[in-house]
């Protein structure tokens, strides 16, 4: 083994099992198992004649020798990654894998179709998309870009771009409301059968406008909670219940005359969707091309962020 081999030997090692928390989270993300990683930490701190770590049943803290160990490291890493993204985007070849994060129904519908284009275009781009609406950390978990419905966090370590907002209606089928009657005041939610996301709460509630045009929260009774929105809306379609659903997943469907919109006073609650990515001194020209065409897509006259 090469002099560098052995003075570098342990330290990713030992940075990721600081960053992740665990050995086998470690492993995990170096393609190893947890053993082989806690063999290498030790075999450093051997190889440095100091504890860098304290062992419990339970977690993995840093000693002071270990803090300043894995401070220095990270900030030599980081250069290293600076460099290195210098170097790609300065020759401009897409090339690569991206590693995106998409909300489920949105990014089927409206940003896969991006991609798909892309990937012909640049044929050196690969792609990893994982659909969930869970959130996430960008930088713990390796991702390059997501796209993010709703508030977002204050984040110092990554940057985000407006794409547009997405606008909430509520709606039914004419078979549903020929049933059971069309809602004349919010309140009125409360005796009809409704259809939600994911159940986050055990009194469940829908975002509205008052009298005065300010948005509040009003309760209402939730027969059906599905994690999809393409499931919510097959399920007003079929005529079980009314739903709250952005305009982008539904405006179709209202064109056609296949669902109805009600309290059309009270709703028209909006949220801001965002392509965020983490921060770095280059970005690399697979994200550039990705969040460039995102920006323009989100540009076009009757885009569905403009709804």
């Amino acid at each position: 083994m090469k002099s560098e081999d052995v003075r570098f030997a342990g330290v990713l090692e030992f940075v990721e099992t600081l960053r992740t928390g665990s050995f086998t989270a470690a492993g995990a993300k170096l393609g190893l198992t947890g053993s082989a990683v806690g063999k290498s930490v030790t075999r450093l701190e051997k190889r440095l004649g100091t504890k860098m770590l304290h062992r419990t049943t339970r977690s993995l803290t840093p000693t002071q020798e270990g803090q300043r160990m894995f401070d220095g490291w990270v900030a030599i890493l980081d250069e290293i990654e600076a460099l290195e993204q210098g170097v790609v985007a300065g020759s401009g070849t897409v090339s690569g894998r991206m590693n995106i994060h998409l909300p489920a129904a949105f990014g089927r519908r409206h940003v896969v179709p991006l991609l798909s284009r892309l990937a012909k275009q640049y044929p050196q781009l690969e792609l990893s998309v994982n659909f969930t609406e869970r959130r996430i950390n960008l930088i713990d978990e390796g991702v390059d870009l997501v796209v993010r419905i709703g508030t977002l966090e204050d984040d110092a370590d990554l940057v985000a771009r407006r794409l547009g907002q997405q606008r909430l209606v509520i709606c039914a089928s004419p078979e549903y409301l020929g049933r059971y009657g069309t809602p004349q005041t919010p309140a009125e939610l409360t005796e009809h059968d409704c259809i939600i996301g994911s159940r986050r709460s055990n009194q469940p509630a829908w975002l509205l406008k008052d009298a005065r045009g300010q948005l509040c929260s009003q309760v209402i009774r939730a027969r059906f909670d599905y994690s999809d929105g393409d499931a919510m809306v097959q399920g007003t379609l079929d005529g079980l219940g009314l739903s709250q659903l952005p305009t982008w997943l539904v405006h179709d469907h209202i064109q056609r005359g296949e669902l109805i919109t009600v309290l059309d006073n009270h709703a028209g609650a909006e949220m801001p969707i965002h392509a965020v990515w983490p921060r770095s001194r280059y970005l690399q020209p697979r994200q550039r091309v990705v969040i460039d065409c995102l920006i323009e897509e989100s540009r076009q006259p009757g885009s569905i962020y403009q709804l």
